[in-house]
Protein backbone atom coordinates (compact mmCIF):
# COMPACT_ATOMS: atom_id res chain seq x y z
CA UNK A 1 0.00 0.00 0.00
CA UNK A 2 1.44 3.51 -1.12
CA UNK A 3 2.22 6.39 1.65
CA UNK A 4 -0.49 8.55 -0.11
CA UNK A 5 -3.41 5.81 0.61
CA UNK A 6 -1.98 5.22 3.95
CA UNK A 7 -2.52 9.12 4.57
CA UNK A 8 -5.37 9.26 2.82
CA UNK A 9 -7.27 6.89 5.12
CA UNK A 10 -5.95 8.17 8.11
CA UNK A 11 -6.91 11.52 7.46
CA UNK A 12 -10.40 10.60 7.34
CA UNK A 13 -10.95 8.23 10.40
CA UNK A 14 -11.52 10.84 13.02
CA UNK A 15 -12.14 10.93 16.95
CA UNK A 16 -16.32 11.34 16.20
CA UNK A 17 -15.89 7.81 14.35
CA UNK A 18 -15.29 5.53 17.73
CA UNK A 19 -18.45 5.15 19.74
CA UNK A 20 -17.92 6.11 23.26
CA UNK A 21 -17.54 3.74 25.94
CA UNK A 22 -20.76 3.40 27.60
CA UNK A 23 -21.99 0.37 29.30
CA UNK A 24 -25.11 -0.35 27.34
CA UNK A 25 -26.39 -2.69 29.91
CA UNK A 26 -27.47 0.26 32.52
CA UNK A 27 -29.05 2.29 29.35
CA UNK A 28 -32.53 2.67 30.28
CA UNK A 29 -34.60 0.35 28.87
CA UNK A 30 -37.28 1.44 26.62
CA UNK A 31 -39.84 -0.76 27.65
CA UNK A 32 -40.99 0.31 30.56
CA UNK A 33 -44.19 -1.73 31.39
CA UNK A 34 -42.16 -4.20 33.33
CA UNK A 35 -41.55 -4.05 37.53
CA UNK A 36 -40.80 -0.56 38.52
CA UNK A 37 -38.63 -1.71 41.20
CA UNK A 38 -36.42 -3.82 38.92
CA UNK A 39 -35.44 -0.71 36.91
CA UNK A 40 -35.09 1.32 40.24
CA UNK A 41 -32.94 -1.43 41.57
CA UNK A 42 -31.18 -1.71 38.27
CA UNK A 43 -30.69 2.26 38.29
CA UNK A 44 -29.04 2.03 41.15
CA UNK A 45 -26.56 -0.84 40.76
CA UNK A 46 -25.83 0.37 37.71
CA UNK A 47 -25.57 4.03 37.12
CA UNK A 48 -24.53 5.37 33.68
CA UNK A 49 -21.24 6.50 33.39
CA UNK A 50 -21.95 9.41 31.49
CA UNK A 51 -20.71 12.08 33.48
CA UNK A 52 -22.96 14.86 32.93
CA UNK A 53 -24.35 15.81 36.45
CA UNK A 54 -23.64 14.89 39.90
CA UNK A 55 -25.65 11.98 41.76
CA UNK A 56 -27.05 11.57 44.97
CA UNK A 57 -24.85 8.87 46.49
CA UNK A 58 -21.56 10.50 45.12
CA UNK A 59 -20.12 8.19 42.34
CA UNK A 60 -19.34 11.77 40.14
CA UNK A 61 -19.33 15.09 41.37
CA UNK A 62 -18.01 17.92 39.09
CA UNK A 63 -16.98 20.01 42.07
CA UNK A 64 -15.34 17.85 44.28
CA UNK A 65 -12.02 19.69 43.88
CA UNK A 66 -14.06 22.69 45.62
CA UNK A 67 -15.58 20.68 47.84
CA UNK A 68 -12.43 19.37 49.59
CA UNK A 69 -11.09 22.60 49.48
CA UNK A 70 -14.31 23.59 51.44
CA UNK A 71 -14.09 20.94 54.05
CA UNK A 72 -10.25 21.41 54.76
CA UNK A 73 -8.47 24.75 54.06
CA UNK A 74 -5.23 23.89 54.23
CA UNK A 75 -2.63 21.21 53.72
CA UNK A 76 -1.76 21.58 57.32
CA UNK A 77 -5.31 21.07 58.12
CA UNK A 78 -5.40 17.88 56.22
CA UNK A 79 -1.84 16.30 57.83
CA UNK A 80 -3.29 16.78 61.29
CA UNK A 81 -6.73 15.30 60.36
CA UNK A 82 -4.46 12.94 58.59
CA UNK A 83 -2.21 12.48 61.80
CA UNK A 84 -5.35 12.30 64.08
CA UNK A 85 -6.66 9.39 61.83
CA UNK A 86 -3.77 7.42 62.57
CA UNK A 87 -3.20 8.29 66.26
CA UNK A 88 -7.14 6.72 66.37
CA UNK A 89 -5.89 3.71 64.83
CA UNK A 90 -2.89 3.33 66.85
CA UNK A 91 -4.87 3.49 69.72
CA UNK A 92 -7.40 0.94 68.81
CA UNK A 93 -4.92 -1.71 67.59
CA UNK A 94 -2.80 -1.12 71.19
CA UNK A 95 -6.33 -1.65 72.68
CA UNK A 96 -6.95 -5.17 70.82
CA UNK A 97 -3.27 -6.16 71.50
CA UNK A 98 -3.81 -5.70 75.27
CA UNK A 99 -7.16 -7.52 75.32
CA UNK A 100 -5.47 -10.42 73.17
CA UNK A 101 -2.58 -10.76 75.87
CA UNK A 102 -4.77 -10.91 78.55
CA UNK A 103 -7.05 -13.69 77.13
CA UNK A 104 -3.79 -15.32 76.39
CA UNK A 105 -2.45 -15.19 79.49
CA UNK A 106 -5.83 -16.38 81.07
CA UNK A 107 -5.70 -19.22 78.84
CA UNK A 108 -2.46 -20.01 80.22
CA UNK A 109 -3.03 -19.47 83.82
CA UNK A 110 -6.28 -22.16 83.17
CA UNK A 111 -4.04 -24.44 81.68
CA UNK A 112 -1.36 -24.64 84.40
CA UNK A 113 -4.45 -24.90 86.93
CA UNK A 114 -5.38 -28.12 84.62
CA UNK A 115 -1.48 -29.44 84.91
CA UNK A 116 -1.66 -29.31 88.55
CA UNK A 117 -5.28 -30.84 89.24
CA UNK A 118 -5.52 -33.52 86.37
CA UNK A 119 -2.07 -33.75 84.04
CA UNK A 120 -3.56 -36.59 82.33
CA UNK A 121 -6.71 -34.30 81.04
CA UNK A 122 -3.66 -32.04 80.35
CA UNK A 123 -1.86 -34.10 78.25
CA UNK A 124 -5.04 -35.04 76.23
CA UNK A 125 -5.66 -31.05 75.79
CA UNK A 126 -2.58 -30.67 74.35
CA UNK A 127 -1.94 -33.75 72.51
CA UNK A 128 -0.90 -33.21 68.89
CA UNK A 129 -2.78 -35.03 66.47
CA UNK A 130 -1.69 -35.83 63.10
CA UNK A 131 -5.15 -35.18 60.83
CA UNK A 132 -3.82 -37.58 58.03
CA UNK A 133 -2.76 -40.57 59.96
CA UNK A 134 -5.04 -43.92 60.49
CA UNK A 135 -5.80 -46.59 62.51
CA UNK A 136 -5.32 -50.04 61.54
CA UNK A 137 -9.54 -50.63 61.47
CA UNK A 138 -9.51 -47.52 58.96
CA UNK A 139 -6.70 -49.12 57.25
CA UNK A 140 -8.67 -52.69 56.90
CA UNK A 141 -11.38 -50.84 56.23
CA UNK A 142 -10.11 -48.42 52.95
CA UNK A 143 -9.09 -52.16 51.58
CA UNK A 144 -12.55 -53.05 50.90
CA UNK A 145 -14.04 -49.71 49.16
CA UNK A 146 -13.56 -48.06 45.67
CA UNK A 147 -10.87 -46.09 44.61
CA UNK A 148 -13.64 -43.00 44.52
CA UNK A 149 -14.70 -43.55 48.32
CA UNK A 150 -10.87 -43.65 48.99
CA UNK A 151 -10.34 -40.78 47.96
CA UNK A 152 -13.15 -39.44 49.58
CA UNK A 153 -11.83 -40.58 52.89
CA UNK A 154 -8.49 -39.86 52.53
CA UNK A 155 -9.64 -35.93 51.32
CA UNK A 156 -11.03 -35.74 54.54
CA UNK A 157 -9.80 -34.39 57.40
CA UNK A 158 -10.99 -35.83 61.43
CA UNK A 159 -13.05 -33.17 62.86
CA UNK A 160 -13.72 -30.87 59.74
CA UNK A 161 -16.99 -30.50 58.03
CA UNK A 162 -17.82 -33.07 55.78
CA UNK A 163 -16.95 -32.10 52.06
CA UNK A 164 -19.91 -33.97 50.58
CA UNK A 165 -22.83 -32.61 52.45
CA UNK A 166 -24.55 -29.46 50.00
CA UNK A 167 -26.08 -26.73 51.27
CA UNK A 168 -29.86 -26.53 51.66
CA UNK A 169 -31.29 -24.46 48.91
CA UNK A 170 -34.69 -23.19 48.03
CA UNK A 171 -35.08 -24.77 44.85
CA UNK A 172 -34.25 -28.22 43.55
CA UNK A 173 -31.31 -28.86 41.69
CA UNK A 174 -31.45 -29.33 37.44
CA UNK A 175 -30.25 -33.10 37.70
CA UNK A 176 -32.99 -33.75 40.31
CA UNK A 177 -32.04 -36.34 42.72
CA UNK A 178 -29.02 -38.86 42.98
CA UNK A 179 -30.90 -41.79 43.67
CA UNK A 180 -27.71 -43.96 42.69
CA UNK A 181 -25.67 -41.78 45.55
CA UNK A 182 -24.97 -43.79 48.41
CA UNK A 183 -22.63 -42.77 51.70
CA UNK A 184 -20.26 -44.55 53.45
CA UNK A 185 -19.29 -45.42 56.25
CA UNK A 186 -16.73 -42.88 57.74
CA UNK A 187 -14.76 -42.97 61.25
CA UNK A 188 -14.21 -39.43 62.79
Amino acid sequence: MSASLMCSSRSRLTLNTIPAAVRHYAAPNVDMGGDPKKEIIRRVLYPSNIKNRSTPIGTWRPDVGRAIQRAIPSVQAHETIERAWLLHKRHLRKKREAETARKFECMKEAMDVLHEIDPKLYMEANKKDDPRARTPEEMEMMKKLKASEIRAMEARIRGLFPRELRLPTDTPSRGGWKYEWKSFQRPL
